[in-house]
């Protein structure tokens, strides 16, 4: 074959080098703008992981480039005048001028033709002149080809909101060191790294607005670099900084991110009655924030992926050899970026979590972008994590007013107690409000409480029954449950006292009103249809069809629905608390009544309840200020909202961190961050933990407790999400059907069971059973004694 390779870094150079070895008798041409030794930058970072994908790819390269390399396992995070050290995580820094050296020196001993100082204009003359059968477009960040082919490659360019100047310096850094400092202007963070003998990358970022609040927009290129030796001085110890970017002028130094993203990554031309396939390659292709160093690695291993499709196709279907690059390759390059987004995210908003003090604010930045979890980074470094796990037990026990109980085992997170008004959970785990569609008549029976008594028994903290609606045509089925007829009160409460007789659980109600997505069928006979017959007239926000053409017309609610429905909500609140349920929780999510009035899909009104933000959780906001006035003092109420509509026009994070800021200021003690559901139109993306970004935030810039839900389904999960501050609780539902004991079983695959939990929280039968205990213990201790002396050893504990 004929190949060209136009852009000389490092994906177009290992692709030449491997097909070169590959079949000597290939003609590899590899053309550059730049001379053999200009390069831009400093340093880059491969983990353990990618170089042992080298040595299989090339070993000769890869000695070669292990030679060259700086080894760490340390990363060092700064802020507030502490340190935190967490090992083993095992990374190499080189040069890039080196590594690109390295691959130049390897093409040529094996053949492949470079050429340099030449721009290429036009990638179709190339490939004419060259009567090339592939051209590899790995022309970088701002690929010519790319733009040039954009109806087939569809690249999605998103510019970021943080400015970064690379930097270099000559002092040493012992470990991959993260520094935070705070400005008048905000927060500045530094990423450094030793890549060779003596230089160290140091890459400064900052978000554009304290960039410009800072002036650095209007500052020369030595004046920036002067406020940054100034900013962290105590960290270079009278070294300088040092820029590379001479063709840079100014502020033009300091850059914003782009996330490319593109749909293909081929395309193909007729080039004299040939087809030529045009490949995208490395950051032609795709980016990945420097903040998890994945760049290089995923344009090395662009190059691995084709040239083994190569290596199993052959050369004589290139079709094919396109079409599987692409399916393998997409999967994994998705795995990164969506890492990076999470890690980009989160430098983007450090000042989200600088509240936090300085162990948990380490351990957010290291577990950030999901790729690294709990037991992760337990086996990196189980003495740092030990360490952790006895600092947020000994917070969260003081923050519940509790003594840390006496264990063998340092206590996980996940069970950690927490408190809320008066009420305190064991443990961090809630089994969320599942509906089962098993009520009679809206009231719940024994299948409800072996449901819940089972879920309760299996160790969760706080359980959930389903949701329960507020009146007859407020519920979603006819097998939903309610809170509105005498019956239904004490049927609630022979469950609530079960699971206070002979567990420590907690009980929660939630309350809701389905809107217009009521009167349908139970799910097994068809979600969301409505009955086929009996339907019962429906209202909402506004006038909407919940499926089009398909679901009953429900109608805008008048002021006499509202008043109704309000009264109902407080009717069914003061049953709630004669059933005995712990906790109350307003459904605000999911497309229902309340949910209606707040997304703008579904609120259409042109009166105080429709327009803004604000006037549209009006409604919502007089509902819970009513339920709040009769639900008892000592016991909290949560609200769950959609934080994200998931459809253009709707609902997006922004307005839930508004929206909770909203219930936050009439005294909701928690927000629940589910999403979706509100429209048939949604485009959710899913994956693990896919919600707990909404609770992250919410908890974080609203500053109030949040529960997590959604995909999260194993112990590690939880642990790593409450220890990291991204939600105080967890809501796991679908492991919790197929599992009654989840929590328990979770426990024990973490080896931890020896918790003596403290008295001040043991309830029901737990309780009197070690208050009988005590009283035989006093009995046979003071025979013999006078009052006076039973006293006085009372006195002494």
């Amino acid at each position: 074959m004929n190949i060209v390779c136009i852009g000389g870094g490092p994906a177009g150079l290992y692709f030449a080098l491997l097909m070169k070895k590959q079949n000597p008798a290939h003609r590899i041409v590899v053309i550059e703008r730049n001379r053999p030794y200009d390069t831009f930058g400093w340093g880059v970072v491969f983990s353990d992981q990618t170089l042992g994908n080298l040595v299989k790819a090339d070993e000769p390269t890869a000695k070669t480039i292990l030679q060259a390399f700086n080894h760490w396992d340390d990363i060092d995070v700064h802020f507030k005048g502490q340190v935190v050290t967490s090992g083993g995580h095992g990374f190499c820094g080189i040069g890039r001028k080196r590594l690109l050296n390295i691959l130049q020196e390897r093409c040529e001993q094996l053949g492949v033709e470079l050429v340099f100082e030449t721009e290429v204009e036009d990638d179709q003359e190339i490939a004419r002149q060259y009567q090339a059968d592939l051209i590899i477009a790995s022309d970088g960040l701002n690929s010519r080809i790319r733009t040039r082919y954009a109806a087939t490659y569809q690249p999605d360019i998103d510019t970021r909101k943080c400015r970064f100047v690379w930097l270099g310096t000559k002092k040493l850094f012992p470990a991959f060191t993260f520094a935070f400092e705070e400005t008048e202007h905000g927060w500045f963070q530094a990423h450094a790294y030793q890549y060779d003998g003596d230089t160290a990358t140091f890459i400064v970022e900052t978000p554009e607005e304290v960039w410009l609040k800072a002036g650095l927009d209007q500052m020369s290129g030595d004046e920036a670099i002067s406020f940054c030796e100034k900013l962290f001085a105590k960290y270079l110890d009278g070294h300088a900084l040092m820029s590379n970017a001479s063709h840079l002028r100014g502020s033009a130094s300091w850059i914003k991110f782009p996330r490319i993203i593109c749909q293909r990554w081929v395309h193909t031309n007729e080039i004299d009655g040939k087809r030529v396939p045009v490949v995208l390659m490395g950051d032609a292709a795709h980016t990945a924030h420097f903040s998890i160093g994945s760049g290089t690695k995923l344009a090395l291993e662009d190059a691995i992926e084709l040239s083994q499709c190569f290596a199993q196709c052959g050369g004589e279907n290139v079709q094919a050899v396109m079409e599987r690059y692409q399916e393998l390759r997409a999967i994994e390059v998705l795995k990164i970026q969506s890492s990076a987004r999470n890690s980009m995210e989160w430098f983007e908003n450090v000042s989200r979590y600088t509240a936090m003090q300085a162990p948990q604010f380490a351990y957010s930045m290291l577990t950030r972008s999901q790729r690294i979890s709990h037991e992760n980074l337990r086996v990196r470094d189980a003495a740092a994590v030990r360490s952790f796990e006895q600092w947020i037990a000994e917070q969260a026990f003081a923050k519940a007013g509790l003594p840390v109980p006496i264990t063998k085992q340092v206590i996980p997170p996940m069970f950690t107690p927490f408190k809320v008004r008066d009420v305190v959970l064991k443990n961090r785990i809630v089994v969320s409000p599942m509906a089962q569609y098993s009520a009679q008549d809206g009231v719940a029976g024994d299948y409800h409480l072996v449901h819940l008594g089972a879920r309760a028994m299996g160790g969760a903290g706080l359980v959930f029954a389903e949701m329960t609606c507020v009146s007859a045509d407020g519920r979603i089925t006819s097998a939903c449950p309610g809170l509105y007829q005498a019956e239904h009160t004490a049927a609630w409460k022979r469950i609530v006292d079960y699971v206070h007789t002979h567990t420590d659980a907690k009980m929660a109600v939630q309350l809701g009103h389905a809107g217009a997505k009521g009167s349908t069928r139970v799910a097994w006979q068809g979600i969301d249809q409505p009955l086929e017959s009996g339907n019962w007239p429906l209202i909402s926000a506004s006038a909407q069809q919940y499926l089009p053409g398909v679901s009953q017309m429900a109608r805008a609610a008048d002021r006499t629905d509202l008043d109704r429905v309000l009264n109902d909500f407080v009717a069914a609140t003061r049953a709630a608390e004669k059933a005995g349920f712990d906790w109350l929780e307003l459904h605000c999510a999911h497309g229902y009544f309340l949910s209606s009035f707040i997304s703008p899909l579904t609120n259409q009104r042109t009166d105080e309840y429709g327009g803004s933000l604000e006037n549209r959780c009006r409604y919502p906001l007089e509902v819970f200020a009513a339920i709040r006035a009769v639900w008892p003092a000592a016991k909290p109420i949560s609200v769950r909202i959609s934080a994200h509509d998931w459809v253009e026009g709707g609902i997006t994070p922004d307005d839930a961190v508004r929206i909770a800021h909203l219930f936050k200021q009439a005294g909701a003690d928690m927000i629940d961050c589910s999403s979706g559901q509100v429209s048939k139109q949604e485009k959710p993306v899913f994956g693990r933990m896919f919600q707990t970004p909404f609770s992250d935030r919410i908890r974080n810039e609203v500053n109030i407790p949040t529960i997590a839900v959604g995909a999260i389904f194993e112990a590690d999960h939880v642990n790593s999400i409450i220890a990291a501050g991204r939600a105080d609780l967890c809501a796991i539902a679908r492991p919790h059907l197929a599992d009654p004991a989840w929590t328990l079983h979770e426990a024990a695959k973490l080896g931890f069971s020896d918790v003596q939990w403290p008295a001040q929280y043991v309830s029901g039968k737990m309780q009197l059973e070690r208050n009988l205990e005590r009283e035989r213990q006093i009995a046979a201790a003071s025979r013999g004694l006078s009052p006076q002396e039973i006293a006085a050893k009372l006195l002494e504990g």
